[in-house]
């Protein structure tokens, strides 16, 4: 648990050896991404519409170029795609 900046902390966990990180929840995420901390975005669909909720994505000030590096379909057709940040 962090109680001091997340995104510092995010920043100084990527100085060191400790292999990949995940972040998740919208508010978080959103904060690594305005500070271009995110390395790599894997975007899982479920085949379901429900009309609302938290926007996936923040309003950002710029593009974020990202090049598809994979996609996996699995049953029931939810449909994994991971794409990696350009910079």
């Amino acid at each position: 648990m962090v109680a001091s900046d997340a995104v510092a902390e995010i920043a100084r966990l990527k100085t060191e050896d400790g292999g990949p990180m995940d972040v998740g929840g919208a508010t978080l995420a959103a904060a690594a991404m305005r500070a271009g901390l995110i390395d790599e975005y894997v975007v899982v669909t479920h085949p379901v519409l429900i009309g609302g909720g938290t926007p996936f994505f923040p309003t950002l000030d710029g593009w974020v170029n990202v090049n598809l590096v994979e996609t996996r379909t699995f049953p029931g057709g939810v449909l994994l795609t991971r794409y990696e940040a350009r910079r």
